[in-house]
């Protein structure tokens, strides 16, 4: 049998029996796309009638027609395929305009349910959507496009179907999505609200705000919200032209948007000098979030901030090598048990450290994946009686496999916490573990754990 456009243009000028009635476009559309090829539709088998073209759903009557059809050895071809051809001629241009001028909403919502119109075309589409503003939350059809949405766009699983039925997926879109044309979109939705896991709401404008692909565009949109949390996410986001961060630093004199900028590794070298001369949090945030080279190190060290201050920059891991090797020779204990933890120190620095002989580095340097294997040893050796210290040696992932086993034998259940997070940890010691419930968070958070579950059921 004939692919169904070929078999259209070979029969211009005969019949064709449309049965059922589709989603996509009304029998007038069918009607008028068959007539440019000149083929008449008609509801009972003529003699010049050459083709079936019928909807997965028809009527008792429609069915009988359709097996006279099969034993006559008519052809019979499927709606939705004739419904693809429909759909890949249609012009954007010309949807666009015939929608602008009738605000058409039932044809607009038929072509946001149409799988087969182009991405581009689906995103011009939904400005143009007039949302329920009765804050009914059920409202059918405001629900079909979120839903039509989420297939179109999100990847998801055959056994997640069902988070395409609730707005709360909106989310993970955002979150996944790279395609700043979406993220626009996005933004004519309702701003729906989200619970993130530290019991913190944050809305879907809020979290465009957040995304590493925002377009100059959606920036704008989202600034004549006039909504005062977003410039808080606009500054915090690395994608944000640097012009609208100065604007947000001269225009916002809040703790917050100072914060935000503070942790914004794309500002220059004026908004560090100027974020700097802030004290508390916000030099705090600036110190520990900031790529720190040899000339803002200079800088940091002319304002000569109070030593309680460096402890902030210890934690930094976009310092530069040289300046590294320059703050581990300080004697200043609030830098130093900073340092201890950092996983940016090489060799050579965490040496420089554990030689300072110091209890309380040995606890930290015990949990820092970086802290070369024979250094734990030899801290695993001297501290078998130090609780917390094991604990640190229990979920570092760089422990030797012969700690590790010795720790389990203890049986201790603040040791298992730090093993059951610990994904270094052989499956069989993980399997062991998951009997004690109390372990049940740590193990969720386990890749090594998780995987081999997802493994087993075969996702």
């Amino acid at each position: 049998m004939l692919p169904l456009d070929k078999f259209l243009y070979k029969n211009s000028g005969k019949k064709v029996v449309l049965l059922g009635k589709g989603e996509l476009f009304t029998r007038e559309e069918y009607i008028a796309f068959l007539k440019k090829s000149d083929i008449e539709v008609v509801t009972r088998l003529e003699d010049e009638v050459v083709a079936i073209i019928e909807y997965h759903r028809i009527s008792h009557v429609e069915e009988l027609i359709s097996c006279d059809a099969y034993v006559r050895d008519i052809p019979i071809y499927k709606l939705s395929e004739f419904e693809k051809i429909m759909s890949l001629s249609l012009v954007d241009s010309h949807i666009l305009m015939s929608l602008k001028l009738k605000n058409d909403q039932k044809r607009l919502y038929q072509l946001l349910h149409n799988p087969y119109i182009n991405d581009s075309l689906f995103l011009k589409l939904i400005p143009m959507y007039i949302w329920d503003n009765s804050n009914n939350s059920d409202n059918n059809e405001d629900r079909g496009v979120v839903i039509a949405t989420l297939r179109r766009f999100l990847e998801f699983k055959a056994n997640e179907e069902d988070l395409l039925y609730s707005h709360l997926t909106l989310n993970r879109l955002v979150r996944d999505t790279k395609n700043s044309d979406l993220l626009y979109a996005l933004l004519y939705f309702p701003d729906y609200r989200f619970l993130q896991k530290g019991k913190q709401w944050v809305t879907l404008r809020e979290t465009i705000a957040s995304s590493s692909y925002v377009n100059q565009k959606t920036i704008r949109k989202l600034l004549n919200f006039r909504d005062k949390n977003i410039p808080f996410y606009l500054s915090a986001n690395p994608s944000t032209p640097l012009e609208i961060l100065k604007k947000f630093a001269n225009n916002y004199h809040e703790t917050e948007i100072d914060e935000a900028l503070a942790s914004n590794i794309t500002i220059d070298h004026t908004l560090f000098i100027e974020l700097l001369s802030n004290r508390g949090s916000v030099r705090e945030v600036l110190l520990t979030y900031q790529p720190i080279n040899t000339q803002r190190f200079n800088l940091i060290e002319a304002i000569q901030i109070e030593e309680s201050s460096y402890g902030a920059l210890g934690k930094n891991i976009l310092i530069e090598e040289d300046v590294l090797h320059r703050l581990v020779k300080r004697k200043n204990p609030f830098l130093l048990k900073s340092l201890a933890g950092n996983t940016s120190l090489d060799n050579s620095m965490i040496k420089t450290l554990y030689k300072k002989n110091k209890k309380e580095y040995d606890i930290i340097l015990s949990a820092n994946s970086s802290t070369p294997t024979d250094i734990l040893m030899k801290i695993y050796q001297g501290n078998k009686s130090n609780q917390v210290l094991l604990s640190a040696l229990a979920s570092n992932p760089t422990t030797p496999l012969e700690i590790l086993e010795e720790l389990f034998e203890l049986e201790i259940f603040e040791i298992n916490e730090g093993l059951a997070s610990n994904e270094s940890l052989p499956l069989e010691f993980l399997n062991i573990l998951k009997i004690d419930t109390r372990l049940r968070y740590a193990l969720t958070n386990n890749q090594t754990f998780t995987d081999s579950i997802t493994q087993s059921l075969g996702l």
